[in-house]
């Protein structure tokens, strides 16, 4: 191929004749053919670098997708982990508050071979007295500890019934006589554990379980607000507190439309 005038010549002559064939482009023509080329390539260069990331992230899109599921899962699982650390939360602070925060035991009623006597609240000598000698009809709270009601008065006679109140306080809680009167019993039940029951006027009865103490016996005349036994966990229990019931002439009556005075 040469380059003659403003035109290229292109001889062609095949093998074994004597005749040829000659072709004439023109110049521009080559140069617009050359410059149609080297666009094209640019072009597909082009093409390669924009749209190449874009194919390769198109690729990935379905393992995003996988991972984007899978990490809706992991936070719908974080969110249940999440209310269910704040469920234990509000349950320990119910715990807390039932046994009085005392969650590290005593080292000195923890290894003391003598029983530790409790705090006990003092009033100056000047007050009116808490408890009036005349209350023979069981209307006086009988812990001076704060407590926490775990189980309120359930009537009926099946397994659900239950006939009394539990109030969760720390062992050895002072358990006081809610009314004056005698002690109708004091010993040991499997349900009730170490209990006290006393006999009031009028049919009144008030029975006090799961002491951990006994302070009175049977046959005992006992004052209002009397101390007659110490809170605990035996029997059939599962935490520290104290079962106090009342009834009359056999019948359960709910505690707390009776008893008014020194509740907390």
């Amino acid at each position: 191929m040469k380059a003659g005038g403003r035109a290229y010549t292109i001889m062609v002559q095949r093998d074994g004749t004597l005749s040829s064939r000659t072709l004439r482009i023109p110049v521009w023509v080559v140069r617009l053919a050359v410059t149609a080329a080297a666009l094209f390539g640019l072009g597909l260069l082009a093409a390669i670098l924009l749209y190449g990331p874009t194919v390769r992230a198109a690729g990935r899109v379905p393992g995003l997708e996988r991972d984007v599921s899978r990490l809706r899962a992991e936070n719908s699982k974080i969110v249940e982990l999440s209310a269910a650390v704040d469920s234990l939360e509000q349950r320990y602070a119910q715990v807390r508050k039932m046994i009085g925060a005392d969650i590290v035991p005593d080292p000195l009623r923890h290894a003391a071979t003598l029983p530790v006597a409790p705090a006990i609240r003092a009033w100056a000598s000047s007050t009116a007295p808490r408890f009036s000698s005349g209350a023979k009809v069981p209307q006086y709270w009988p812990l001076d500890d704060t407590g926490f009601l775990t189980r309120g008065q359930i009537g009926g006679t099946g397994t659900e019934a239950h006939p009394g109140i539990d109030i969760a306080v720390p062992t050895g809680s002072i358990v006081r006589a809610a009314a004056g009167g005698r002690v109708a019993d004091a010993g040991q039940d499997p349900e009730y554990g170490w209990f006290v029951l006393l006999q009031h006027a009028d049919g009144y009865q008030s029975m006090y379980g799961h002491l951990s103490r006994r302070l009175v016996a049977t046959g005992d005349s006992v004052t209002p607000g009397q101390v007659i036994g110490l809170t605990g966990s035996t029997g059939r229990s599962t935490a520290p507190h104290l079962h106090f019931e009342i009834r009359r002439q056999g019948a359960s009556l709910d505690p707390l439309t009776m008893v008014k005075e020194g509740r907390q």
